[in-house]
Protein backbone atom coordinates (compact mmCIF):
# COMPACT_ATOMS: atom_id res chain seq x y z
CA UNK A 1 0.00 0.00 0.00
CA UNK A 2 1.49 3.46 -1.08
CA UNK A 3 0.31 6.28 2.11
CA UNK A 4 -1.98 9.08 0.36
CA UNK A 5 -0.22 11.43 2.38
CA UNK A 6 3.30 10.48 0.37
CA UNK A 7 1.17 11.43 -2.79
CA UNK A 8 2.17 15.18 -4.60
CA UNK A 9 -1.52 15.62 -6.15
CA UNK A 10 -4.52 15.44 -3.13
CA UNK A 11 -7.65 14.59 -4.99
CA UNK A 12 -10.81 15.45 -4.12
CA UNK A 13 -13.33 12.45 -3.00
CA UNK A 14 -15.43 13.24 -5.95
CA UNK A 15 -11.85 13.01 -8.59
CA UNK A 16 -10.87 9.98 -5.89
CA UNK A 17 -13.73 7.46 -6.49
CA UNK A 18 -14.06 8.85 -10.40
CA UNK A 19 -10.45 7.25 -11.03
CA UNK A 20 -10.82 4.10 -8.96
CA UNK A 21 -14.10 3.74 -11.19
CA UNK A 22 -12.15 3.91 -14.07
CA UNK A 23 -9.58 2.04 -13.07
CA UNK A 24 -11.81 -0.89 -12.15
CA UNK A 25 -13.17 -1.13 -15.37
CA UNK A 26 -9.62 -1.67 -16.59
CA UNK A 27 -8.73 1.37 -18.50
CA UNK A 28 -5.18 2.54 -19.04
CA UNK A 29 -3.54 5.56 -17.40
CA UNK A 30 -3.21 7.37 -20.43
CA UNK A 31 -7.59 7.08 -20.86
CA UNK A 32 -7.88 7.63 -17.34
CA UNK A 33 -5.80 10.70 -17.78
CA UNK A 34 -7.45 12.05 -20.91
CA UNK A 35 -11.03 11.82 -19.39
CA UNK A 36 -10.42 13.18 -16.05
CA UNK A 37 -7.17 15.20 -16.25
CA UNK A 38 -5.70 13.36 -13.45
CA UNK A 39 -1.74 12.92 -14.34
CA UNK A 40 -1.02 9.21 -14.92
CA UNK A 41 1.78 9.23 -12.19
CA UNK A 42 -1.36 10.45 -9.27
CA UNK A 43 -3.55 8.18 -11.43
CA UNK A 44 -1.18 5.21 -10.76
CA UNK A 45 -0.47 6.41 -6.95
CA UNK A 46 -4.24 6.20 -5.98
CA UNK A 47 -4.92 2.79 -7.67
CA UNK A 48 -2.05 1.00 -6.29
CA UNK A 49 -3.37 2.73 -2.93
CA UNK A 50 -6.63 1.08 -3.34
CA UNK A 51 -5.18 -2.59 -4.39
CA UNK A 52 -5.94 -2.35 -7.66
CA UNK A 53 -3.84 -4.08 -10.64
CA UNK A 54 -1.57 -1.70 -12.44
CA UNK A 55 0.15 -2.66 -15.97
CA UNK A 56 3.92 -2.29 -16.16
CA UNK A 57 5.88 0.09 -18.09
CA UNK A 58 6.26 -2.15 -20.91
CA UNK A 59 2.44 -2.29 -21.90
CA UNK A 60 1.25 1.07 -21.48
CA UNK A 61 -1.40 1.82 -23.81
CA UNK A 62 -2.28 -1.77 -24.91
CA UNK A 63 -5.38 -3.23 -23.79
CA UNK A 64 -5.84 -6.14 -22.03
CA UNK A 65 -6.06 -9.71 -24.21
CA UNK A 66 -9.16 -10.64 -23.78
CA UNK A 67 -11.05 -8.13 -21.60
CA UNK A 68 -14.76 -9.84 -21.84
CA UNK A 69 -13.97 -12.43 -19.26
CA UNK A 70 -13.22 -10.03 -16.74
CA UNK A 71 -16.47 -7.65 -17.58
CA UNK A 72 -19.51 -9.41 -16.81
CA UNK A 73 -22.56 -8.29 -19.19
CA UNK A 74 -25.30 -8.45 -16.31
CA UNK A 75 -25.94 -4.69 -15.11
CA UNK A 76 -26.82 -6.19 -11.91
CA UNK A 77 -23.42 -7.60 -11.60
CA UNK A 78 -20.84 -6.05 -9.35
CA UNK A 79 -17.01 -5.88 -10.46
CA UNK A 80 -14.58 -7.45 -8.09
CA UNK A 81 -13.65 -5.50 -4.77
CA UNK A 82 -16.31 -3.64 -5.13
CA UNK A 83 -19.27 -4.07 -2.42
CA UNK A 84 -22.00 -1.32 -3.62
CA UNK A 85 -22.93 -0.35 -6.82
CA UNK A 86 -20.88 2.73 -8.25
CA UNK A 87 -22.55 5.83 -9.08
CA UNK A 88 -22.17 6.89 -12.49
CA UNK A 89 -18.98 9.65 -12.63
CA UNK A 90 -20.06 13.15 -13.40
CA UNK A 91 -20.01 14.06 -16.88
CA UNK A 92 -17.02 16.52 -17.55
CA UNK A 93 -18.74 19.81 -19.20
CA UNK A 94 -15.64 19.54 -22.32
CA UNK A 95 -12.51 17.34 -22.19
CA UNK A 96 -9.62 18.81 -21.31
CA UNK A 97 -8.02 19.39 -24.82
CA UNK A 98 -11.29 21.35 -25.77
CA UNK A 99 -10.32 25.38 -25.41
CA UNK A 100 -12.94 27.37 -23.57
CA UNK A 101 -12.67 29.74 -26.82
CA UNK A 102 -14.51 26.90 -28.78
CA UNK A 103 -17.82 28.10 -28.40
CA UNK A 104 -17.33 31.67 -29.59
CA UNK A 105 -15.13 30.25 -32.60
CA UNK A 106 -16.85 32.11 -35.02
CA UNK A 107 -16.93 35.50 -33.11
CA UNK A 108 -12.86 35.03 -32.93
CA UNK A 109 -12.35 34.50 -36.52
CA UNK A 110 -14.52 37.42 -37.67
CA UNK A 111 -12.87 40.16 -35.42
CA UNK A 112 -9.55 38.08 -36.76
CA UNK A 113 -10.27 38.47 -39.90
CA UNK A 114 -10.89 42.48 -38.86
CA UNK A 115 -7.59 42.88 -37.81
CA UNK A 116 -7.87 43.11 -34.21
CA UNK A 117 -5.47 41.28 -31.63
CA UNK A 118 -5.80 38.49 -28.92
CA UNK A 119 -6.18 41.21 -25.93
CA UNK A 120 -8.75 43.43 -28.10
CA UNK A 121 -10.91 40.26 -28.58
CA UNK A 122 -10.59 38.59 -25.24
CA UNK A 123 -11.72 42.55 -23.62
CA UNK A 124 -14.84 42.44 -26.24
CA UNK A 125 -15.55 38.67 -24.91
CA UNK A 126 -15.68 39.70 -21.52
CA UNK A 127 -17.84 42.81 -21.90
CA UNK A 128 -20.44 42.28 -24.72
CA UNK A 129 -20.78 37.91 -23.90
CA UNK A 130 -19.79 37.96 -20.19
CA UNK A 131 -16.26 35.41 -21.14
CA UNK A 132 -15.80 33.56 -17.96
CA UNK A 133 -11.93 32.57 -19.30
CA UNK A 134 -8.72 34.18 -18.73
CA UNK A 135 -6.66 36.24 -21.56
CA UNK A 136 -4.21 33.48 -22.09
CA UNK A 137 -6.88 31.26 -23.10
CA UNK A 138 -8.04 33.56 -26.03
CA UNK A 139 -4.20 34.28 -26.96
CA UNK A 140 -3.57 30.74 -27.37
CA UNK A 141 -7.00 29.47 -29.23
CA UNK A 142 -5.36 32.58 -31.51
CA UNK A 143 -1.83 31.58 -31.67
CA UNK A 144 -3.71 28.56 -32.92
CA UNK A 145 -5.63 29.78 -35.43
CA UNK A 146 -3.35 32.27 -37.21
CA UNK A 147 0.45 30.69 -35.76
CA UNK A 148 2.90 32.18 -33.71
CA UNK A 149 4.56 35.50 -34.61
CA UNK A 150 8.52 35.66 -33.90
CA UNK A 151 9.50 38.19 -31.40
CA UNK A 152 11.69 41.38 -31.89
CA UNK A 153 14.36 42.51 -30.28
CA UNK A 154 13.83 45.99 -28.59
CA UNK A 155 15.57 48.54 -26.15
CA UNK A 156 14.44 49.71 -23.53
CA UNK A 157 15.40 53.08 -22.66
CA UNK A 158 14.83 53.84 -18.98
CA UNK A 159 13.56 58.08 -17.69
CA UNK A 160 12.99 59.63 -14.28
CA UNK A 161 9.75 60.86 -13.78
CA UNK A 162 7.93 63.65 -15.62
CA UNK A 163 11.40 63.65 -17.49
CA UNK A 164 10.51 62.23 -21.26
CA UNK A 165 7.21 62.32 -23.21
CA UNK A 166 7.08 60.72 -26.52
CA UNK A 167 4.65 61.66 -28.96
CA UNK A 168 3.41 60.30 -32.53
CA UNK A 169 0.61 60.18 -34.78
CA UNK A 170 -1.50 57.32 -35.97
CA UNK A 171 -4.19 55.82 -37.69
CA UNK A 172 -7.11 55.91 -36.25
CA UNK A 173 -10.73 54.61 -36.52
CA UNK A 174 -13.14 55.00 -39.72
CA UNK A 175 -15.66 58.02 -38.41
CA UNK A 176 -18.56 59.54 -40.74
CA UNK A 177 -17.64 62.99 -41.48
CA UNK A 178 -19.26 65.43 -40.14
CA UNK A 179 -19.13 67.90 -43.50
CA UNK A 180 -18.93 65.15 -46.38
CA UNK A 181 -21.23 62.37 -44.30
CA UNK A 182 -18.77 59.94 -45.44
CA UNK A 183 -16.74 57.47 -43.70
CA UNK A 184 -13.02 58.89 -43.55
CA UNK A 185 -9.93 57.69 -41.50
CA UNK A 186 -9.27 59.80 -38.41
CA UNK A 187 -5.87 60.44 -37.07
CA UNK A 188 -4.91 59.17 -33.59
CA UNK A 189 -2.37 61.67 -31.61
CA UNK A 190 -0.68 59.78 -28.53
CA UNK A 191 1.35 61.21 -26.23
CA UNK A 192 2.86 58.73 -24.17
CA UNK A 193 5.37 59.28 -20.72
CA UNK A 194 8.66 57.95 -20.91
CA UNK A 195 8.42 56.14 -16.95
CA UNK A 196 4.78 55.05 -16.48
CA UNK A 197 4.08 54.76 -19.91
CA UNK A 198 0.86 56.67 -19.08
CA UNK A 199 -0.70 57.74 -22.63
CA UNK A 200 -2.97 60.14 -23.47
CA UNK A 201 -4.85 59.29 -27.22
CA UNK A 202 -6.89 61.76 -29.24
CA UNK A 203 -8.62 62.13 -32.28
CA UNK A 204 -8.54 64.56 -35.07
CA UNK A 205 -9.94 64.91 -38.89
CA UNK A 206 -7.50 67.49 -39.81
CA UNK A 207 -3.80 68.16 -38.72
CA UNK A 208 -1.90 71.27 -39.15
CA UNK A 209 0.92 73.02 -37.13
CA UNK A 210 -1.71 74.39 -34.61
CA UNK A 211 -3.68 71.84 -34.28
CA UNK A 212 -0.60 69.50 -33.36
CA UNK A 213 0.38 72.08 -30.90
CA UNK A 214 -3.13 72.28 -29.74
CA UNK A 215 -3.47 68.50 -28.95
CA UNK A 216 0.01 68.79 -26.76
CA UNK A 217 -1.90 71.40 -25.10
CA UNK A 218 -4.62 69.44 -24.21
CA UNK A 219 -2.07 66.19 -23.36
CA UNK A 220 -1.05 68.19 -20.82
CA UNK A 221 -3.62 69.42 -19.01
CA UNK A 222 -5.18 65.33 -18.96
CA UNK A 223 -2.15 64.67 -17.44
CA UNK A 224 -2.10 67.50 -15.30
CA UNK A 225 1.41 68.68 -15.69
CA UNK A 226 3.75 68.68 -18.42
CA UNK A 227 7.15 66.74 -18.97
CA UNK A 228 10.77 68.53 -19.59
CA UNK A 229 11.44 66.81 -23.03
CA UNK A 230 9.06 65.75 -25.89
CA UNK A 231 10.86 62.91 -28.50
CA UNK A 232 8.69 63.45 -31.75
CA UNK A 233 9.15 62.13 -35.13
CA UNK A 234 10.29 64.46 -37.88
CA UNK A 235 6.80 65.30 -39.02
CA UNK A 236 5.91 68.64 -40.74
CA UNK A 237 4.26 70.37 -37.80
CA UNK A 238 6.78 69.99 -35.68
CA UNK A 239 9.90 70.04 -37.37
CA UNK A 240 10.63 72.00 -40.99
CA UNK A 241 14.25 70.64 -41.54
CA UNK A 242 15.27 67.26 -40.10
CA UNK A 243 18.74 67.58 -38.80
CA UNK A 244 20.19 65.20 -36.13
CA UNK A 245 21.90 67.84 -34.94
CA UNK A 246 20.64 71.25 -35.34
CA UNK A 247 17.39 70.35 -36.32
CA UNK A 248 14.28 73.55 -37.62
CA UNK A 249 11.69 73.24 -35.50
CA UNK A 250 8.44 74.75 -36.28
CA UNK A 251 8.54 78.40 -34.93
CA UNK A 252 4.96 77.39 -33.09
CA UNK A 253 5.27 74.47 -31.88
CA UNK A 254 8.60 75.62 -30.37
CA UNK A 255 7.01 78.46 -28.59
CA UNK A 256 3.86 76.46 -27.47
CA UNK A 257 6.42 74.02 -25.57
CA UNK A 258 8.33 76.56 -24.33
CA UNK A 259 5.31 78.14 -22.57
CA UNK A 260 5.02 74.74 -20.63
CA UNK A 261 8.99 74.69 -19.73
CA UNK A 262 9.37 71.98 -22.49
CA UNK A 263 12.04 71.59 -25.47
CA UNK A 264 11.34 69.37 -28.16
CA UNK A 265 13.72 66.35 -29.21
CA UNK A 266 13.31 65.38 -32.63
CA UNK A 267 14.65 61.85 -33.69
CA UNK A 268 17.14 60.60 -36.14
CA UNK A 269 15.56 60.24 -39.34
CA UNK A 270 14.38 56.64 -39.95
CA UNK A 271 14.85 55.40 -36.29
CA UNK A 272 11.54 54.55 -34.96
CA UNK A 273 13.04 52.88 -31.60
CA UNK A 274 14.02 55.89 -30.02
CA UNK A 275 10.12 56.49 -29.48
CA UNK A 276 9.70 53.26 -28.81
CA UNK A 277 7.46 53.59 -26.11
CA UNK A 278 4.93 55.80 -28.00
CA UNK A 279 5.22 53.37 -31.20
CA UNK A 280 4.45 50.50 -29.01
CA UNK A 281 1.24 52.55 -27.53
CA UNK A 282 -0.02 53.57 -31.03
CA UNK A 283 0.28 50.09 -32.11
CA UNK A 284 -1.90 48.99 -28.99
CA UNK A 285 -4.41 51.43 -29.41
CA UNK A 286 -4.91 50.69 -32.74
CA UNK A 287 -5.32 46.89 -31.86
CA UNK A 288 -8.57 48.06 -29.67
CA UNK A 289 -9.90 50.22 -32.44
CA UNK A 290 -9.27 48.00 -35.37
CA UNK A 291 -12.29 46.69 -37.27
CA UNK A 292 -14.65 49.94 -35.39
CA UNK A 293 -16.56 52.27 -37.35
CA UNK A 294 -18.32 55.71 -35.66
CA UNK A 295 -20.87 57.93 -36.71
CA UNK A 296 -19.75 60.77 -34.49
CA UNK A 297 -16.27 61.98 -33.70
CA UNK A 298 -17.74 62.30 -30.23
CA UNK A 299 -18.72 59.08 -29.70
CA UNK A 300 -15.66 57.98 -31.10
CA UNK A 301 -13.42 59.63 -28.16
CA UNK A 302 -15.58 58.34 -25.85
CA UNK A 303 -15.27 54.97 -26.57
CA UNK A 304 -11.60 55.18 -26.47
CA UNK A 305 -11.47 57.01 -23.32
CA UNK A 306 -13.63 54.41 -21.85
CA UNK A 307 -11.35 51.58 -23.43
CA UNK A 308 -8.57 54.02 -21.84
CA UNK A 309 -9.77 53.78 -18.26
CA UNK A 310 -10.53 50.40 -17.96
CA UNK A 311 -8.48 48.24 -20.03
CA UNK A 312 -4.95 50.62 -20.81
CA UNK A 313 -4.56 52.25 -17.65
CA UNK A 314 -5.05 48.97 -15.42
CA UNK A 315 -3.46 46.07 -17.52
CA UNK A 316 0.09 45.34 -16.32
CA UNK A 317 2.43 46.89 -18.30
CA UNK A 318 4.74 43.57 -19.83
CA UNK A 319 8.38 45.71 -19.42
CA UNK A 320 7.61 47.27 -15.97
CA UNK A 321 5.25 44.49 -15.00
CA UNK A 322 3.93 46.99 -12.86
CA UNK A 323 -0.17 48.42 -13.27
CA UNK A 324 0.46 51.90 -15.73
CA UNK A 325 -2.07 53.64 -13.47
CA UNK A 326 -0.18 52.83 -10.37
CA UNK A 327 3.16 54.07 -11.85
CA UNK A 328 1.94 57.66 -13.15
CA UNK A 329 0.22 58.12 -9.54
CA UNK A 330 4.19 57.69 -8.91
CA UNK A 331 5.02 60.00 -11.60
CA UNK A 332 2.29 62.94 -11.69
CA UNK A 333 4.34 64.80 -8.58
CA UNK A 334 6.98 64.94 -11.14
CA UNK A 335 5.45 66.28 -13.94
CA UNK A 336 6.06 70.81 -14.35
CA UNK A 337 2.79 72.59 -13.18
CA UNK A 338 0.73 74.17 -15.81
CA UNK A 339 1.01 77.70 -16.86
CA UNK A 340 -1.75 80.18 -15.35
CA UNK A 341 -2.42 81.48 -18.79
CA UNK A 342 -2.77 79.13 -22.12
CA UNK A 343 -0.57 79.81 -25.04
CA UNK A 344 -2.05 82.57 -27.82
CA UNK A 345 -1.62 81.00 -30.86
CA UNK A 346 -0.39 83.17 -33.81
CA UNK A 347 0.85 82.92 -37.47
CA UNK A 348 4.08 83.48 -39.40
CA UNK A 349 5.65 83.48 -42.37
CA UNK A 350 8.18 85.45 -44.21
CA UNK A 351 8.10 88.76 -45.68
CA UNK A 352 10.19 91.14 -48.12
CA UNK A 353 10.66 94.62 -46.87
CA UNK A 354 9.26 96.74 -49.59
CA UNK A 355 10.83 99.67 -50.98
CA UNK A 356 8.34 101.94 -49.17
CA UNK A 357 10.45 100.25 -46.32
CA UNK A 358 7.37 98.19 -44.94
CA UNK A 359 6.01 94.43 -44.86
CA UNK A 360 2.38 93.76 -45.94
CA UNK A 361 0.66 91.15 -43.75
CA UNK A 362 -3.27 91.11 -44.41
CA UNK A 363 -3.25 94.45 -46.25
CA UNK A 364 -1.61 96.49 -44.12
CA UNK A 365 2.10 97.91 -43.74
CA UNK A 366 4.31 97.81 -40.75
CA UNK A 367 8.07 98.87 -41.17
CA UNK A 368 11.23 97.32 -39.46
CA UNK A 369 14.52 99.52 -38.73
CA UNK A 370 16.14 100.87 -40.85
CA UNK A 371 18.54 98.89 -43.30
CA UNK A 372 16.27 95.89 -44.13
CA UNK A 373 14.95 97.22 -47.59
CA UNK A 374 15.02 94.06 -50.43
CA UNK A 375 15.39 91.47 -47.07
CA UNK A 376 13.28 88.96 -46.22
CA UNK A 377 12.06 89.10 -42.62
CA UNK A 378 9.82 86.69 -40.39
CA UNK A 379 6.61 87.67 -39.36
CA UNK A 380 4.73 86.87 -36.40
CA UNK A 381 1.15 87.82 -36.06
CA UNK A 382 -2.27 87.44 -34.44
CA UNK A 383 -5.00 89.57 -33.33
CA UNK A 384 -3.63 91.87 -31.74
CA UNK A 385 -0.20 92.43 -32.34
CA UNK A 386 2.66 92.06 -35.34
CA UNK A 387 5.78 90.91 -34.58
CA UNK A 388 8.92 91.54 -36.64
CA UNK A 389 11.70 89.27 -36.15
CA UNK A 390 15.96 88.53 -37.67
CA UNK A 391 15.08 85.45 -40.30
CA UNK A 392 17.92 83.70 -38.37
CA UNK A 393 18.37 84.33 -34.77
CA UNK A 394 14.87 84.88 -34.56
CA UNK A 395 15.50 88.05 -32.73
CA UNK A 396 12.62 90.72 -32.21
CA UNK A 397 13.19 93.91 -34.48
CA UNK A 398 9.96 95.71 -34.14
CA UNK A 399 6.39 94.94 -32.67
CA UNK A 400 3.39 96.99 -33.47
CA UNK A 401 -0.30 96.59 -33.20
CA UNK A 402 -2.22 95.63 -35.93
CA UNK A 403 -3.86 97.85 -37.91
CA UNK A 404 -6.93 98.18 -40.36
CA UNK A 405 -6.34 96.80 -44.15
CA UNK A 406 -4.72 100.33 -45.50
CA UNK A 407 -2.90 101.90 -42.65
CA UNK A 408 0.51 101.80 -41.51
CA UNK A 409 2.66 101.38 -38.38
CA UNK A 410 5.92 102.81 -37.96
CA UNK A 411 7.67 103.01 -34.58
CA UNK A 412 8.53 106.56 -33.50
CA UNK A 413 12.49 106.18 -33.18
CA UNK A 414 12.05 105.28 -37.09
CA UNK A 415 11.02 108.37 -38.39
CA UNK A 416 12.90 110.65 -39.50
CA UNK A 417 14.26 113.43 -36.77
CA UNK A 418 13.68 116.78 -39.67
CA UNK A 419 10.35 117.11 -41.51
CA UNK A 420 11.00 117.70 -45.21
CA UNK A 421 10.67 121.00 -46.78
CA UNK A 422 7.65 120.07 -49.29
CA UNK A 423 6.08 118.75 -46.63
CA UNK A 424 6.08 122.19 -44.42
CA UNK A 425 5.09 123.92 -47.12
CA UNK A 426 2.12 121.40 -47.64
CA UNK A 427 0.95 121.78 -43.57
CA UNK A 428 1.70 125.98 -44.15
CA UNK A 429 -1.15 125.61 -47.30
CA UNK A 430 -3.42 123.30 -45.10
CA UNK A 431 -3.09 126.66 -42.02
CA UNK A 432 -3.96 129.06 -44.33
CA UNK A 433 -6.98 126.65 -45.87
CA UNK A 434 -8.59 126.74 -42.09
CA UNK A 435 -7.76 125.91 -38.71
CA UNK A 436 -9.29 122.86 -38.88
CA UNK A 437 -8.28 121.53 -41.96
CA UNK A 438 -4.38 122.73 -40.41
CA UNK A 439 -5.27 120.42 -37.34
CA UNK A 440 -6.03 117.62 -39.33
CA UNK A 441 -3.71 117.77 -41.55
CA UNK A 442 -0.59 118.08 -38.69
CA UNK A 443 -2.83 114.98 -37.03
CA UNK A 444 -2.18 112.90 -39.96
CA UNK A 445 1.24 113.79 -40.40
CA UNK A 446 2.07 113.13 -36.63
CA UNK A 447 0.77 109.54 -36.63
CA UNK A 448 1.41 108.38 -40.18
CA UNK A 449 4.76 110.55 -40.65
CA UNK A 450 5.74 110.41 -44.59
CA UNK A 451 3.17 107.67 -45.54
CA UNK A 452 0.53 110.63 -44.74
CA UNK A 453 1.79 113.23 -47.07
CA UNK A 454 -0.82 111.72 -49.71
CA UNK A 455 -3.37 112.19 -47.03
CA UNK A 456 -2.73 115.79 -46.86
CA UNK A 457 -3.25 116.28 -50.55
CA UNK A 458 -6.55 114.58 -50.51
CA UNK A 459 -7.71 117.14 -48.18
CA UNK A 460 -6.06 120.05 -49.79
CA UNK A 461 -7.77 118.55 -53.02
CA UNK A 462 -10.90 118.40 -51.80
CA UNK A 463 -10.76 122.78 -50.27
CA UNK A 464 -10.56 122.98 -54.36
CA UNK A 465 -13.23 120.88 -54.71
CA UNK A 466 -15.95 121.48 -52.29
CA UNK A 467 -14.56 125.10 -50.89
CA UNK A 468 -12.51 126.17 -47.34
CA UNK A 469 -15.72 126.40 -45.66
CA UNK A 470 -17.24 123.02 -46.12
CA UNK A 471 -13.70 121.38 -45.73
CA UNK A 472 -13.17 123.56 -42.42
CA UNK A 473 -16.99 121.97 -40.98
CA UNK A 474 -16.03 118.38 -42.32
CA UNK A 475 -12.60 118.64 -40.40
CA UNK A 476 -13.74 120.16 -37.67
CA UNK A 477 -16.57 117.33 -37.51
CA UNK A 478 -13.67 114.59 -37.50
CA UNK A 479 -11.29 116.25 -34.76
CA UNK A 480 -14.90 116.55 -32.24
CA UNK A 481 -14.99 112.43 -33.19
CA UNK A 482 -11.63 111.40 -32.76
CA UNK A 483 -11.35 110.27 -36.49
CA UNK A 484 -8.34 112.50 -37.86
CA UNK A 485 -9.01 110.61 -41.68
CA UNK A 486 -8.83 112.08 -45.49
CA UNK A 487 -11.37 109.07 -45.51
CA UNK A 488 -14.04 110.84 -43.52
CA UNK A 489 -13.61 114.11 -44.70
CA UNK A 490 -14.35 112.97 -47.88
CA UNK A 491 -17.31 110.89 -47.14
CA UNK A 492 -18.85 113.17 -44.52
CA UNK A 493 -18.59 115.68 -48.02
CA UNK A 494 -20.06 113.44 -49.80
CA UNK A 495 -23.43 112.68 -47.33
CA UNK A 496 -23.36 116.98 -47.27
CA UNK A 497 -26.04 118.56 -49.34
CA UNK A 498 -23.93 120.88 -52.42
CA UNK A 499 -24.98 124.55 -51.38
CA UNK A 500 -26.60 126.51 -54.08
CA UNK A 501 -24.97 128.29 -56.66
CA UNK A 502 -25.55 132.01 -56.73
CA UNK A 503 -24.44 134.29 -59.22
CA UNK A 504 -22.74 137.67 -58.24
CA UNK A 505 -22.33 141.32 -60.03
CA UNK A 506 -19.20 142.47 -57.80
CA UNK A 507 -16.01 140.33 -57.31
CA UNK A 508 -12.72 140.87 -57.38
CA UNK A 509 -12.61 138.25 -60.29
CA UNK A 510 -15.44 140.17 -62.01
CA UNK A 511 -13.76 142.59 -64.77
CA UNK A 512 -15.62 146.01 -65.38
CA UNK A 513 -17.73 146.37 -68.59
CA UNK A 514 -15.80 148.94 -69.78
CA UNK A 515 -12.51 147.40 -69.68
CA UNK A 516 -14.06 144.95 -72.25
CA UNK A 517 -15.42 148.26 -73.76
CA UNK A 518 -11.55 149.35 -74.49
CA UNK A 519 -10.80 146.09 -75.42
CA UNK A 520 -12.66 146.47 -78.16
CA UNK A 521 -12.10 149.61 -79.40
CA UNK A 522 -8.54 149.24 -79.63
CA UNK A 523 -8.45 146.18 -81.48
CA UNK A 524 -10.87 147.38 -83.89
CA UNK A 525 -8.97 150.75 -84.46
CA UNK A 526 -5.39 148.64 -85.18
CA UNK A 527 -7.48 146.81 -87.91
CA UNK A 528 -9.06 149.97 -90.23
CA UNK A 529 -5.84 151.08 -92.59
CA UNK A 530 -4.92 154.40 -92.05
Amino acid sequence: MVPLASMTNILSDDKRKQVLALGRLGWTLRRIEQATGVRRETASAYLKAAGLAVRPPGRWGHRPANPAIEVSTDPGALLPGISSPLSPPPAPGRAPTASACTPYRELIEAALSRGRDAMAIWRDLVDDHGFPAQYASVRRFVITLRGQRPAEAHPVIVTAPGEEGQVDYGDGPMVRHPVTHKYRRTRLFVFTLGYSRKSVRLLTFESSTRRWAELHEEAFRRLGGAVRVVVLDNLREGVLTPDIYDPTLNPLYRDVLAHYGAVALPCRVGDPDRKGKVESAIDHTQGALKGLRFELLDESQAYLDRWDARWADTRIHGTTKRQVAAMFAEERPALLPLPVEPFRYYQFGTRTVHLDGCVEVAYAYYAPPPGWLGQDVSVQWDDVHVRILHPTTGELLREHRRQAPGRRAIHPADRPTRTPPTTLALLARAVRAGAQVGTLCETIHRRDGEAGVRRILGVLTLVKKHGAPAVEDACAAALELAVADYRFVRRYLERQPAAPLTLRQVDPLIRDLTHYRDVIARKTQEEIPT
